[in-house]
């Protein structure tokens, strides 16, 4: 997708990996976070022994609000995990189960997207030489670069998604996903239960890059950060109002992106203004790329936006235009000459 693959930067690799790679466990969520407290820590080498705590850590964490894991039926290293959080095993036989069983596949198959190794290694393994998994620089230059902050928070969501749907064990098409204004929460309603399913900023990150989707300087993740960024609607909430609008989900994911205070709603900023014509072929791009994806809202997109491309192409022109006659004014960001629009 233009969007995202006119380059291929380490932030972009890392994120196709926790986006793109095959979900049938969590294993490789909890990899990828241990990776980033290890790389944080500039550690070049280190053994399963000194692995397995970090790792079996972050499985232990997740197994204690929401016990499905994965897609199967069992496995003997998620039962260690589940023992040990219930008091029924030390620590040192958890570490002992996770350095036998823990590792078996998520080490070989973490640089796999669409049934390929990467160009790019985070790690190499070493284990056939008793050595463990050594740190790539291509990992370590990631702790410098600007988002690396978000990079834990962008796995967190994305695991939270992916248990969620295993854990309702529904049909995607299914599910009905919105955004809670109140909570900054996406939810998953039905007509028997309301789910908070993770920080709406920490879901839609990782399709941005981090950063404003209208003026593409970064945004952060972090709510103490000055630079927090809002959750925007696209086309604005203020729409719902509109009894044309009845049957358009204006909280759906597919309106909702993240923009800096400056652009949402600064001196100069969107508030419930239109987007130009040209913001509305990125958001399709933007929305492609989940279709492309395993993303656990794929379905829920297609079903409130189209089945095909083109439906989708044509259920954005018609809303957009919808929404242009109701509240008239378009709005852009102020760019400087050299500033990238795309």
């Amino acid at each position: 997708m233009k969007f995202y693959s006119e380059d291929l930067s380490n932030e972009t690799l890392w994120r196709s990996i926790i986006l793109f790679g095959r979900n049938v466990a969590s294993y490789k969520f909890a990899l990828g976070k241990a990776l980033l407290e290890i790389a944080d820590k500039n550690i070049t080498r280190i053994s399963l022994e000194d692995l397995a705590p970090v790792f079996s850590r972050n499985i232990c964490e997740h197994l204690k609000e929401n016990p499905k894991q994965g897609t199967f039926k069992s496995s003997k290293f998620l039962k260690a995990c589940s023992d040990f959080n219930q008091g029924k095993i030390s620590h040192n036989a958890l570490i002992e189960t996770t350095i036998r069983l823990g590792f078996n596949n998520v080490i070989d198959a973490f640089h796999v997207v669409n049934s390929s190794e990467l160009p790019t290694r985070f790690f190499y393994d070493e284990r056939s030489n008793g050595m463990g998994i050594n740190i790539s620089d291509d990992l370590l230059q990631l702790t410098s670069t600007v988002q690396f902050d978000n990079l834990s928070h962008e796995i967190e969501a994305r695991w939270r998604l992916v248990e969620t749907a295993w854990e309702l064990s529904l049909p995607a098409r299914l599910l009905s996903v919105s955004y809670d204004n109140e909570d900054e929460s996406i939810i998953f309603e039905d007509s028997h239960r309301r789910i908070g399913i993770s920080a709406c900023r920490d879901a839609l990150n990782g399709y941005q890059k981090g950063y404003c989707f209208y003026s593409k300087t970064p945004i952060s993740l972090n709510r103490l950060s000055i630079d927090i960024c809002d959750v925007d609607h696209f086309l604005p909430h203020t729409l719902c109002q509109y009894s044309e609008f009845g049957s358009v989900n204006i909280n759906g994911v597919w309106n909702l992106v993240l923009s800096s205070k400056e652009c949402n709603r600064g001196e100069n900023g969107k508030f419930s203004k239109i987007p130009k014509i040209r913001f509305l072929e990125k958001l399709h791009i933007r929305n492609e790329y989940y279709i492309s994806s395993h993303h656990p809202l794929r379905e829920t997109i297609i079903n409130q936006t189209g089945q095909t491309e083109l439906d989708r192409r044509k259920f954005l022109q018609t809303t957009y235009n919808m929404a242009l006659k109701r509240l008239i004014h378009q709005w852009e960001p102020k760019f400087d000459e050299e500033d990238d629009l795309s």
